[in-house]
């Protein structure tokens, strides 16, 4: 499995991102062409080479509003800057709920500029998404539906810049799956014409919500809105990084030197390393525990949830809070499946809720066969482990209807096909 993982040790900005990509490897053209997709002319963008603390990597430089080349002012009637700084004090990346209201396209606008543009249909997708995302955090915070917010900094022409090239090179890595390390915080405070906010700026917390982070003792800002934003609508796990073999490292660089730290963004790319005991995947384990629903009631909701496709569902038994009999009901399934058969399973009990575990899943790898028996061929499932056969077992349903179509009890025609196993071992 082709693996990235966001290692945001000193914060995440929409600029830092782009930057990182391009370290990776992501041509520059890929850049270009997903901004000469839009229906806009945007300023001049381009890349050049820099270096934070010893740490050498890329930096994506937008020709600013305010007449200076290659810094990426996101506020262009403030005093404090957006760039992605750790400086001072002050708001070090900018932040829609205190910017100009003149400077900014709402999200209608956006939404139509990128439905227009000729980006790649799942680019297109993955920007909708960042900005509907930073739409409701919007407008969740100043009381007004998401489809009528003004992204007054967010909205800026070099933001959107930031947001669509992050969406084209994060696509352009054909990754699986995009995990993100331990996300920190500063512990300042935001100056603005709305007056002092600390830290996290408040469209920033609204879209970290769900996402584990926490604050340190550095007066500055680390993580911007539209870099809360990106790793929330690509980063599926959160924590340490994964067992990969590495293949690529990236590395892209803030506006500023700061202390305690290199500002600077790091991105891995790798290859999850296989279990040395068995094929892996992720999974998921729903369960919930029901105190007031039938053994015939919970049986129906365990078949229901098999036919939707789980890929394992069991009803154990249990004594639940004073002394009451009831049941555990367990499923697992695919991360594809866990929102719709979480539901279903609240719909099909009386669970007032449902605990879901993301977990890793080792296991044989599988195939079956067919073994000749006096009752026909049937099937047989096979678990192999680098090539080895560890486990055989015979089909029940290709033996039920075997045992129909002979007039003999299934466990005959179970009987006759380890017999025929155990003689074809010898």
């Amino acid at each position: 499995m082709r693996v990235l993982h966001i290692d945001p040790f000193a914060g995440i900005s929409g600029d830092m991102s782009v930057s990182c990509l391009r370290d990776l490897g992501v041509p520059e053209s890929v850049f270009q062409d997903a901004l000469g997709a839009l229906p806009i002319t945007l300023p001049l963008c381009r890349f050049e080479r820099g270096e934070r603390n010893g740490i050498s990597g890329w930096r994506f430089r937008v020709q600013g509003h305010d007449g200076s080349e290659g810094v990426a002012a996101k506020h262009h009637h403030h005093p404090h800057s957006h760039e992605h700084g750790h400086g001072g004090h002050h708001h070090a990346h900018g932040h829609a709920d205190h910017a100009d209201h003149s400077h900014g396209r709402n999200h209608a606008e956006i939404r139509e500029l990128i439905e227009k543009s000729s980006l790649d249909p799942e680019v297109k997708r993955r920007a909708l998404s960042v900005f509907q995302r930073i739409a409701v955090a919007e407008g969740k915070i100043h009381g007004v539906p998401a489809e009528t917010v003004g992204f007054h900094e967010v909205g800026a022409e070099d933001s959107i810049a930031d947001i669509i090239c992050a969406c084209a090179g994060l696509v352009a890595l054909k990754v699986e799956r995009i995990t993100c390390g331990p996300l920190i915080e500063g512990s300042g405070h935001i100056h603005c014409a709305h007056g002092t906010f600390p830290l996290p700026a408040p469209a920033t917390l609204a879209l970290l919500q769900g996402i584990p982070f926490r604050q340190v003792e550095e007066p500055w800002e680390h993580i911007t809105p539209t870099g809360a934003a990106i790793i929330a609508e690509f980063a599926t796990s959160f924590g340490p990084m994964p067992e990969l073999s590495v293949s690529a490292i990236g590395y892209g660089l803030g506006s500023r030197n700061t202390p305690n730290r290199p500002n600077a963004l790091r991105m891995i790319l790798g290859n999850v390393v296989e279990a040395v005991i068995g094929v892996t995947d992720e999974i998921f384990e729903i369960r919930c525990n029901l105190d007031d629903l039938t053994a015939e009631h919970a049986a129906s909701a365990l078949d229901a949830l098999l036919s939707a496709g789980a890929l394992d569902a069991t009803l154990t038994p249990t004594l639940m809070k004073k002394g009451r009999p009831g049941w555990t009901l367990e499923i697992l399934c695919h991360e594809a499946k866990a929102d719709d058969l979480s539901e279903l399973m609240l719909r099909q009990t009386s669970a007032f809720g449902v605990r879901r575990h993301r977990m890793e899943r080792i296991k044989l790898e599988r195939h079956s066969r067919e073994v000749t028996t006096p009752y026909g061929k049937i099937t047989v499932k096979v678990g192999t482990l680098r090539g080895e056969v560890l486990q055989e077992s015979p089909e029940f349903s290709s033996c039920a209807e075997a045992a129909v179509r002979h007039n003999v009890p299934t466990r005959i025609v179970h009987a006759a096909v380890l017999a025929a196993l155990a003689a074809s071992t010898h």
